[in-house]
């Protein structure tokens, strides 16, 4: 045995040379039969969807979390553990990459674009380096996987089913905490709702403070899953072996906290149970039972995960390993996105030193609170839409819906937990708020934020490559000319008027759609001194500065602006003879016009709800649009024409 390892020893320092891209330690592994694994330590992710800090072990009495508690008694807590997106697609996709969504194109929730090149998801380097990678329930990545990514990936998926002595890498999501819960949980909490400490954003009502309670309950639920799993961890013998993670998505599933990247939305738990036998990997502050300040994202998983078994994380990783044998430093600030929430564009940048949060809003005219049809099953959202419709709201809970949205907000953790006094106008905040703002656009030019080019164009620009690709290409993606236009057009000052008018005539479609979207956020008066130069971008080359300028002429212009807009936008929202996500613009604009689509509304019902896709992950969004541009007309989706020819159909008329 001891010749046959070194012959292959030899073999495997010759393959070194050709193989640049597989470690020493990996070749071994796999030369030997595993039988260098020993010195790799197992690790186990447990995972749960849609709940922040609501655990008994960070300080939430009212919490019932005995399983996690009892892991944190052992472990490293987090205290300060940011989600890269507050839904779980887009921040899926960002750990299992180690890179942004926003740079990668996979930003925006349920799409699915190419994989940089070049690049690997983080489970096959665990591959390569001798591990066995199981996942278990969840992928959700909205990058398309480039290869075969994990050993079993399904209900099946399990450390037992590795070979002896192999290393593992186990994931098991439980989805019990998810927000749907809330709703199939029932009407009869365990938890008490009188006892619920309602945030200062939600109303105080019986229906909100029944979600609460059943929310918590989804987490007891969880909990008990990831119990059951150290339970059977310890059953194998394999607790001393093994380094354990506990995470969760994102934020609660409430509203205000799922899908919007306020720390309310981003900030998550985070344990990490690392033994004795390893303790060559824990970082300087380790302590079982002990807390640690450091800011943690989870772009910075992908390396975490690299630098603990054994792997320098590749150059192209965006996060910084928090453990293991390549630990880097730690880092002062960590970031949020919000993109396209289900059949919603929004463009929300944030981030955070661990005690102040900014975010800047490049869309500040839609609300934070926009139409998203899951959002509005929960019985929070409709009674909490009814009250501040109703005037009933007072000023921290009308925030969510009012518009515009300040472009920079600040927020004050420490005496301000529930991010309802912006203090971005503070004349006291200003430095603050300007390293805040710093870091943020330095991170936009670190990674070359795709955000600012409308998701249609991306792919159009691309031309069949990655969205990653085209985008660090800068004849392809002038970043700093369509972020300087879009900063510029977001700010809401109107001495930027001439500015904007003028970027209605450069060469870069992006900066063009900035110029128009700059004009139509100031409103009636600035689109009324720019509505020669909006009727000539009805004619632009690119659709998007089209529905942009449409809109605008028909929100603020002349009963005669209002017909040509109607006629641009219905034309442009035809799904059999243009992509999706012209489509999807096109009815967002419809929609923004409020009652004056009435005059379009035969044109609006015809409108088919079927078309090409670029993947079945897009396809309900153009249906949910036209169902709620319907029923806005007063007319029922199933008395839209399709439908009621179906019906005569059947009745034989």
């Amino acid at each position: 045995m001891t010749e046959l390892f070194f012959l292959m020893r030899k073999i495997n320092f010759q393959l070194l040379r050709i193989l640049r891209g597989v470690t020493l330690g990996a070749l071994l592994a796999v030369s030997a039969g595993f039988a260098a694994s020993s010195a790799q330590p197992n690790i186990l992710w447990l995972s749960s969807e849609d709940h922040g800090l609501q655990m008994g072990c960070y300080g939430d009495a009212y919490a019932t979390t005995p399983h996690m508690d009892r892991l944190a008694a052992k472990s490293l807590r987090y205290t300060h553990a940011w989600s890269a997106a507050p839904v779980c697609a887009p921040t899926r996709t960002t750990l299992i990459s180690g890179v942004f969504g926003p740079s990668s194109g996979g930003d925006h929730m349920r799409s699915l674009v190419a994989y940089p090149s070049g690049q690997k998801m983080f489970p096959q380097l665990l591959r390569a380096a001798g591990y066995y990678v199981t996942n278990t329930s969840k992928e959700d990545y909205n990058l398309a996987k480039p290869g075969e990514v994990w050993d079993v990936s399904s209900g099946q998926g399990h450390w037992k089913n590795r070979a002896a002595g192999q290393p593992f890498f186990s994931v098991f999501n439980s989805t019990k905490s998810h927000e749907s819960q809330i709703i199939k949980l029932g009407a009869n909490p365990i938890h008490d709702p009188a006892k619920v400490r309602v945030p200062a954003y939600h109303p105080d009502t019986p229906e909100v403070r029944r979600d609460w309670a059943l929310f918590y309950d989804s987490v007891t639920a969880a909990d008990a899953d990831a119990g059951a799993l150290l339970k059977q961890l310890d059953s194998d013998a394999l607790a001393e072996d093994t380094i354990v993670f506990y995470w969760a998505d994102h934020g609660s599933g409430m509203p205000r906290s799922k899908r919007w990247p306020s720390d309310s939305g981003l900030h998550v738990p985070l344990l990490v149970h690392i033994p004795e036998k390893f303790k060559d990997l824990r970082p300087a502050d380790y302590q079982a039972g002990g807390t640690t300040d450091r800011l943690v994202s989870f772009v910075d998983f992908a390396p975490t995960m690299c630098s603990l078994a054994g792997i320098k994380p590749p150059e192209w990783m965006q996060g910084y390993a928090f453990l293991g044998k390549f630990i880097a430093p730690a880092q002062p600030y960590v970031y949020g996105f919000r993109g396209r929430m289900d059949e919603r564009y929004d463009l929300v940048r944030s981030v955070t030193d661990g005690r102040y949060v900014y975010l800047r809003n490049y869309l500040p005219h839609l609300s934070q609170g926009q139409y998203v049809s899951t959002q509005f099953k929960t019985p929070t959202t409709a009674v909490w839409r009814r009250l501040y419709d109703d005037g009933k709201a007072n000023a921290a809970q009308s925030i969510f819906w009012q518009t515009p949205k300040s472009p920079e907000e600040l927020y004050d953790l420490q005496n301000d937990r529930d991010e309802v006094k912006n203090l971005a106008g503070s004349p006291a905040h200003q430095e603050i708020l300007g390293k805040l703002r710093g870091a943020q656009q330095a991170l936009v030019r670190r990674t070359r934020d795709l955000g600012f080019v409308p998701e249609g164009e991306r792919l159009t620009r691309a031309k069949g490559s990655a969205p990653y690709d085209f985008g660090h290409d800068d004849a392809k993606y002038p970043l700093e000319r369509i972020f300087a236009a879009a900063e510029l057009a977001s700010g809401l000052k109107l001495e930027a008027v001439p500015a904007l008018k003028a970027l209605l005539s450069d060469r870069d479609s992006s900066v063009r759609y900035w110029g128009a979207l700059g004009l139509q956020m100031r409103g009636g008066a600035t689109v009324a001194a720019a509505r020669a130069d909006l009727q000539k971008a009805l004619q632009d080359d690119s659709p998007y500065v089209q529905i942009t300028a449409a809109e605008s002429l028909g929100q603020f212009g002349t009963e005669a602006d209002l017909k040509g807009a109607l006629s641009v936008l219905t034309e442009l929202g035809n799904w059999s003879r243009h992509d999706a996500f012209i489509v999807m613009t096109a009815l967002h604009a419809l929609e923004a016009l409020g009652p004056k689509v009435a005059t379009a509304k035969s044109a609006i019902l015809a409108l088919p709800r079927t078309g090409p896709s670029p993947d079945t992950r897009y396809a309900a969004y153009i249906p949910r649009l036209l169902e709620n541009l319907s029923a806005k007309l007063g007319a029922a989706a199933s008395e839209s024409p399709p439908t009621k020819a179906r019906k005569k159909k059947k009745a034989g008329e």
